[in-house]
């Protein structure tokens, strides 16, 4: 997600406040009046901030691809602000991309947290990447519906696939503009190519990016 942490740059305060230990009731409680967004795990209630151009560049493109996709089939697909409850109820995230295939099924009667997510993509900037990558994706694990996790990589051109078969989560990856990302999760394929279609990268030539 994106630039997800327990935030240095606000007041001490605030700061204090970050560390404090909520309940996930508490937690849904200050999210409903929350000015932005914040994620929750282990009782701690984590600051979101504002991503780069890149980062949001690869969110609009995955989830408009997948959308064209996957609504024709009556899939569901959120980008940003759909929230998910993880770690068995004890943890809330917001994916930079999920899908469902099945009926949406919600927290209550407000749509705003789902709980049965079929696929869930997070793209990895320099200070969300050691997030997604473990206690993020421990506590994804644990929601039952889901089958497949993918990483996109906003500095570079790289893609990662942990597909769920049992117990055990089956790793992937893909590089090069040329390369296909194969979602099994919900039955469709999105080219690397269209994945950073418009993307610039810091330094890199104009037309390397898509």
């Amino acid at each position: 997600m994106c630039q997800t942490r327990l935030r240095s740059d606000v007041p001490r305060s605030k700061r204090r406040a970050a560390l404090t230990r909520y309940t996930p009731e508490e937690y849904l409680a200050l999210e409903r009046n929350a000015e932005f967004k914040n994620e929750y795990i282990d009782g701690r209630i984590i600051a979101m901030t504002g991503a780069s151009p890149e980062h949001a560049d690869v969110v609009l493109n995955v989830g408009s691809e997948l959308r064209a996709r996957l609504r024709p089939r009556g899939c569901r697909v959120f980008v940003n602000d759909m929230r998910v409850q993880v770690a068995h109820g004890a943890g809330y995230m917001y994916p930079d991309v999920v899908a469902v295939c099945e009926k949406a099924a919600f927290l209550d009667t407000r749509p705003q947290t789902l709980l049965n997510p079929s696929l869930v993509i997070e793209v990895l900037s320099n200070s969300s990447e050691s997030f997604d990558r473990a206690a993020k994706f421990a506590a994804y694990r644990g929601v039952e519906s889901l089958s497949e996790y993918v990483l996109i990589d906003s500095r570079a051109i790289s893609v990662e696939r942990y597909v769920r078969h049992g117990e055990f989560w089956m790793f992937s990856a893909e590089s090069g503009l040329d390369a296909t990302l194969e979602l099994s999760s919900v039955g469709c394929t999105v080219t690397l190519r269209e994945i950073y279609a418009d993307v610039q990268f810091p330094g890199a030539d104009a037309d390397e990016g898509g």
